[in-house]
């Protein structure tokens, strides 16, 4: 067996490798041994370590080693052979290792649930006590790399950043919404817990750091919590509710199963919407107790009816058009059939492009100067002419009343208006040709 003259490591920038065996052990006093810079070696032979040598070249004589004389019986002088094994160890770099862990569950603060976690990150680690590092770790290895050190320590490596982040948001109180903010102290608070460990290894932890926490939608209570919270996102800025929701998923089932009944033809869709339409007019939206508000009447109230003003703090939700006027109380806040623009049903015209307001005898809703019947409630529009106002407040007037619902004024009816419907009698007529009221 020939002996070994030069030994050396040139490990590739590409390699991740923390420790490597060189593969032949016959070597002898004669032996140069080439350490370059961040690199150290050390030499074992019969279960021992024979010696530790830093950056440069080294001959590996009897001067150098004299533990050889005793182990072997080398004497001094001359080229005398004997087996060893050269470990080359890298000892500045500390690569980026990475760390995950999944289906931590924890009892959440914002959502008061059970929710699975799920985190992950990168840490530093550079050997400081090579001796140690190779006898506790390497072992009968011929090469130690990153991916070695990953898999060998998942276990440890899980287990502490799963108590230690649920420690650190339980004594907190840090819930899901606001975990990413403290994900910097998160990471110093993992750090300290997890020095100590690598320290009885022989190796310095540099850093280490969480990058991310987030739901764990790989187990089936997470993907149902990250569609939930999806969810409530999007009713919260589209401002519909759950109820609306699962309203809309009926109506439009109803229509699709009445379509395919009636052959997926137009006059399938008619049916279906026809259907859709009695459906909702008996689905119950309001809660116990009281005229309950139906599905309908939902929808109309979204689209026609004029809500009255609320403040932020009313808890009610605010329009979709910015309140530019602040209501007195008592008035009423109308959207303009022509612009759509909200104004106070105390003007006479829009503020916004001069539209006439032409209101509704028994909501108040704005309607078109030719309408025949409210967009809202329905209610007969005296031919399309404008509702009576009271001359004191300008709000409308019920037809036939004899005093004003807003002021209290006292008002007058016309004698050729029906005090039923508020229609105009034709002339010579005893009947309102519109109820049958007599004159």
């Amino acid at each position: 067996m020939a002996l070994i003259n030069e030994v050396q490591w040139n490990p590739s920038e590409s390699e991740n490798v923390y420790a490597w065996k060189y593969p032949e052990t016959n070597l002898s006093t004669y032996t140069q041994l080439i350490v370059y810079e961040s690199q150290e070696a050390v030499l074992f032979s019969k279960g021992q370590v024979v010696g530790k040598f830093g950056p440069g070249k080294h001959t590996l004589s009897t001067e150098n080693l004299p533990v050889l004389r005793s182990l072997f019986g080398i004497p001094f002088g001359g080229k005398n052979p004997f087996t060893a094994e050269v470990w080359f160890v890298n000892k500045v770099q500390p690569f980026n290792n990475p760390w995950s862990i999944s289906n931590l569950a924890i009892h959440d603060f914002d959502y008061n649930v059970m929710v699975p976690l799920a985190a992950e990150g990168q840490y530093g680690l550079r050997i400081v006590d090579t001796e140690k590092f190779l006898i506790k770790i390497v072992g009968t290895k011929s090469g130690y790399t990153q991916d070695d050190l990953t898999r060998q320590f998942y276990g440890e490596i899980a287990t502490k950043t799963k108590s230690s982040i649920m420690q650190y948001m339980q004594a907190n109180r840090i819930g899901f919404k606001q975990i990413s903010g403290y994900l910097e102290t998160i990471s110093q608070h993992l750090e300290v817990v997890m020095r100590p460990f690598w320290t009885e290894l022989g190796l310095e932890l540099t850093k280490f750091y969480v990058n991310s926490i987030g739901i764990d939608d790989s187990t089936v209570e997470g993907a149902k919590i990250r569609r939930a919270i999806a969810q409530q996102a999007e009713q919260a800025i589209t401002g519909r509710t759950w109820q609306q929701e699962q309203m809309f998923d009926t109506v439009n089932n109803a229509v699709n199963n009445f379509s395919n009944m009636a052959g997926g033809g137009d006059s399938g869709s008619l049916i279906g919407g026809l259907m859709a339409i009695n459906m909702m007019n008996g689905m119950n939206m309001g809660g116990g107790g009281g005229a309950a508000m139906t599905a309908t009447q939902g929808m109309m109230n979204q689209a026609y009816n004029q809500p009255a003003f609320h403040s932020q703090n009313s808890g009610q939700t605010p329009g979709m058009v910015p309140d530019n006027h602040i209501p007195q109380p008592g008035v009423k806040m109308v959207y303009c059939s022509n612009c759509a623009k909200k104004y106070p049903n105390t003007s006479q015209f829009c503020p916004q492009c001069g539209d006439p307001y032409n209101p509704c005898p028994n909501c108040g809703t704005d309607n078109d100067a030719n309408a025949r019947r409210c967009v809202s409630c329905g209610v007969h529009l005296n031919g399309g002419s404008a509702a009576a106002a009271c001359p004191q407040c300008h709000a409308p007037l019920v037809p036939g009343c004899s005093f004003c619902s807003s002021c209290g004024t006292r008002v007058a009816a016309a004698d050729n208006q029906c005090s039923r419907c508020g229609a105009t009698f034709a002339p010579g007529a005893k009947f309102c040709q519109s109820c049958g009221n007599k004159r």
